[in-house]
């Protein structure tokens, strides 16, 4: 007689299939990865998915919709709403994110038997986009989901050491895979649309905000004009966008696209750059980053620890505007292919959906024993503060 699957419940993505965003693709890569092996419910958002585009099921998981937008303000509904519901139907809730987690407590008291796992995400309450009361309803959140969550996952060590020095509670390392993302070479169709990509440029993708050190690398990349930047970005969505696309859209060698989410076109552009441009200052592990790794281009990194840890201090790194204008000024000087070689070794070894899928597999099925790590490097001082 066959054991019956263990009922999963994915709780705070915008949805599957993923189209943007890493939680999305986490979600995403789960399903495929263990849809034989549990019984698992995705909730997305009708905000994100027309009515045409719904379905019931999807790869093998059931599809729950939920009237809430899971960005913003709403996204604490949404979560809401998405755990009542897989309280009742799943016997274990994966709760990517903290949101929502200020009701762990009536969860848990109702319901203490169902089984609880939070990833933490990168310590969403510190990010610049938020205003006071905003952040201090994010770090309670945070602390309901360290104090009442199972099983609490961090995705990358710099977390873990913040939980365990903040909280005194051990989290699981489990980072993010990069191998859906495949080299594509450039088409000549893509040329004919963005003629800029025929020779050399520096590329970049992220959400423009200021913990992203947008201001930065633009900055550095006008003071130059030897290699032009290819940065795709949502401009519109904020008044820091409009005011950098305002400010830099003049400038012939910086090219600043609107979000592109059509996975290949945007694989072609970022296959085919020179080099890599990341700028995040904020968060654990960046799934941007590891994709570029898994692609083998070389990188320029913000120096923050958590792109040292990711990277495995195989980068060349930088902190200011003209940090960055002199690697950029240098850049024929340094060693670029060797990098890349090295950062595509690390997420060989470190970023594949299924060494992510099994150890997410082994917390499912019960986990072993936490172990408390080691750690041989310093939270930042803004981090060491916040715990103190």
């Amino acid at each position: 007689m066959n054991k019956s699957k263990i009922k999963l419940g994915i709780i705070g993505t915008v949805g599957v299939p993923a189209r943007y965003g890493g939680f999305e693709t986490l979600a995403h890569q789960l399903v495929d990865n263990l849809n034989q092996t549990y019984q698992i419910t995705v909730y997305n958002s009708t905000k994100h998915y027309s009515s045409k585009e719904r379905v019931s099921t999807w790869n093998g998981a059931k599809i729950k919709y939920i009237p809430f937008s899971a960005n913003g303000v709403s996204s604490i509904v949404y979560d809401i709403c998405s755990m009542i519901h897989a309280v009742l139907f799943s016997e274990v809730l994966l709760i990517l994110g903290v949101s929502g987690c200020l009701f762990l407590p009536i969860l848990k008291l109702f319901f203490p038997f169902r089984k609880i796992i939070v990833n933490v995400d990168g310590l969403e309450w510190r990010r610049a986009k938020w205003g006071k009361h905003a952040k201090t309803f994010l770090l309670w959140s945070e602390k309901m989901a360290i104090w009442l969550a199972d099983e609490i996952i961090a995705d990358n060590a710099a977390i873990q050491k913040y939980v365990l020095d903040r909280y005194g509670k051990a989290s699981r390392l489990i980072e993010y895979g990069a191998d859906h993302n495949k080299t594509e070479i450039l088409q000549s169709k893509t040329i004919e649309q963005y003629p800029f990509l025929a020779s050399d440029y520096a590329f970049k993708v992220a959400r423009i905000e200021p913990e992203n050190n947008i201001h930065t690398i633009l900055k550095a990349f006008a003071k130059q004009k030897d290699l032009p930047l290819v940065l795709v970005g949502n401009w519109k969505n904020s008044d820091y966008g409009k005011s950098l696309q305002k400010e830099f859209n003049a400038l012939p060698h910086l090219h600043l696209l609107d979000p592109i989410y059509q996975a290949s076109l945007l694989n072609q552009m970022r296959s085919n750059a020179k080099v890599y441009i990341h700028g995040h200052s904020e968060g654990g592990t960046n799934p941007s980053l590891v994709e570029a790794m898994y692609l083998g281009l070389p990188i320029l990194s913000f120096d923050i620890i958590y792109n040292r840890i990711t990277t495995e201090n195989q980068g060349y790194y930088f902190k200011s505007t003209n940090e960055l204008h002199l690697l950029l000024e240098n850049l024929e000087t340094l060693n670029l292919d060797q990098m890349a070689n090295q950062l595509k070794a690390v997420a060989n070894r470190r970023y594949l959906w299924s060494v992510i899928a099994k150890k997410y597999g082994t917390l499912i099925n019960g986990g072993s024993r936490v172990e408390i790590p080691s750690f041989n490097f310093e939270l930042p001082n803004k981090l060491k503060k916040a715990i103190a």
